[in-house]
């Protein structure tokens, strides 16, 4: 009789448990390559990407992919979709009106509060004034002056006011010759304005008040002075968001798209 065979050892069951694994849409892996492409300068702004058929053979995914990355990318304002003939997906880059529309759906998506909105303006729009005193440009003034103009017209109306108002200060941010401030300043003023559009906040007496004071930042600004232009500028958005917040039932208004 030979010998027992040898029995085989065990298998032993891994305790290692695999957590749940998130996979990419390939949509979303499409519109990562492109963008990355787009922000790196290799797809220079104002070329038109390869045509929808094109991307198809390359990538070897399917027209609805090609067509959904495409759709992320003109959300994200990265390109420009055009029809017809002589259409295509057009590469633009970022900009201002970029981040303006990033920080206003944050502000209405998290119901950000009349008081943080104000809160963020004194800090940010003194140094605004002060960047806007060193790097003006003629243009610059003239659109200053142009809202300084509409401003101080005791003939308009309050929506009119309010849009001067918002001019001028997307003016000084502007004159800063920094989009990202400007960006953040074009959202923050936008939001600010809408908030406040009531005739018992927005009296004569006010209107006068912010022609005074947006005329003295703007001669500072004119001149070149930029310690003048934080002082003047600082002194006029913190008596604004003191005038504002007296109004106990302004401080929780819902603050809509412009």
């Amino acid at each position: 009789m030979t010998g027992a065979r040898a029995q085989e050892p065990k298998a032993v069951r891994s305790s290692v448990r695999l957590a749940p694994m998130d996979v990419p849409k390939a949509s979303d892996v499409l519109a990562n390559e492109l963008r990355e492409r787009i922000l790196t300068g290799e797809f220079a702004e104002g070329t038109v990407l390869p045509p929808e058929r094109e991307l198809v053979t390359q990538t070897q995914m399917s027209r609805t992919t090609v067509r959904e990355a495409l759709r992320i990318l003109e959300v994200q304002g990265l390109v420009r979709i055009k029809t017809g003939r002589a259409g295509g997906a057009f590469v633009q880059r970022p900009g201002k009106d970029s981040v303006a529309s990033s920080v206003s759906l944050l502000i209405r998506g998290q119901q950000i509060r009349l008081a943080d909105l104000l809160e963020t303006r004194e800090a940010i729009e003194p140094f605004c004034a002060r960047l806007a005193a060193r790097n003006r440009t003629d243009g610059d003034l003239t659109r200053l002056e142009a809202a300084n103009k509409a401003i101080a017209d005791t003939e308009g109306t309050l929506a009119q006011f309010l849009q001067a108002n918002v001019d001028w200060h997307v003016g000084v941010a502007t004159a800063s010759h920094n989009e990202l401030l400007t960006g953040m300043m074009t959202a923050l003023s936008r939001a600010i304005y809408a908030a406040t559009e009531n005739e018992e906040f927005i009296d004569a007496e006010v209107r006068r008040t912010t022609a005074r004071a947006h005329r003295s930042i703007t001669d500072a600004i004119r001149a070149q002075d930029p310690d003048a232009a934080v002082r003047r500028m600082s002194r006029h958005v913190h008596a604004y968001a003191e005038a504002v917040l007296q109004v106990d039932k302004r401080t929780d208004i819902v603050v809509e798209d412009s």
